[in-house]
């Protein structure tokens, strides 16, 4: 059964609903122009230079790529993860983040909950990181949440359009029967 959420109406994502999905991961995105990702989801690899004393990795270029809207506002954090932690749920009423996973693989996992959007009640999963260099960048409404996969800590790098804002933020247990998501292994 869905459950309603409390929302500030922002112009940016409107309504939000925890939607009933299927069980499972949802759909898995191998590819940046993949026509099941979530509306507003966008994704692009990001450059590394590796040479033979380690790589360079080019988080953003304010005003260009992925941020190109981010004002000058914008906050730039950092999350180190253990292997195998999952931190999920969360969403933002009108925050937009942008992810760099810098070190680790991480599986990413994103729920559309705005009401009025084409792909409401989507789930998309992405595995990301050293294996697979993207940028995620994540609109207002579309809850997310990762878990460490492999043997090694993860590093993830993200800026966010404005300063943290804690009354903009909602959270959502990882195991939320709605959503259903399955963290588990997949054996495939």
């Amino acid at each position: 059964m869905s459950a309603a959420v409390e929302v500030r109406q922002p112009a940016s994502c409107g309504q939000l609903q925890i939607p009933d999905c299927k069980p499972g991961i949802g759909n898995v995105i191998l590819s940046p122009s993949s026509a099941d990702l979530i509306a507003g989801v966008s994704l692009q690899a990001f450059p590394l230079w590796p040479d033979d004393r380690g790589y360079f990795l080019e988080v953003a270029r304010l005003g260009q790529g992925l941020v190109a809207g981010f004002p000058s506002t914008s906050q730039v954090s950092a999350a180190f993860n253990y292997p195998g932690i999952i931190k999920a749920f969360h969403y933002h009423r009108q925050q937009t983040d942008f992810w760099v996973p810098a070190v680790g693989l991480l599986q990413v996992a994103l729920v559309d909950m705005r009401v009025s959007s084409p792909t409401y009640g989507a789930k998309n999963t992405i595995y990301t990181g050293s294996l697979r260099p993207w940028q995620i960048r994540i609109p207002p409404g579309v809850a997310h949440g990762y878990k460490v996969i492999g043997e090694q800590p993860s590093t993830l790098v993200y800026l966010t359009d404005r300063t943290y804002d804690p009354t903009d933020e909602g959270r959502i247990p990882y195991n939320d029967s709605a959503i259903a998501y399955d963290w588990e292994l997949q054996h495939k």
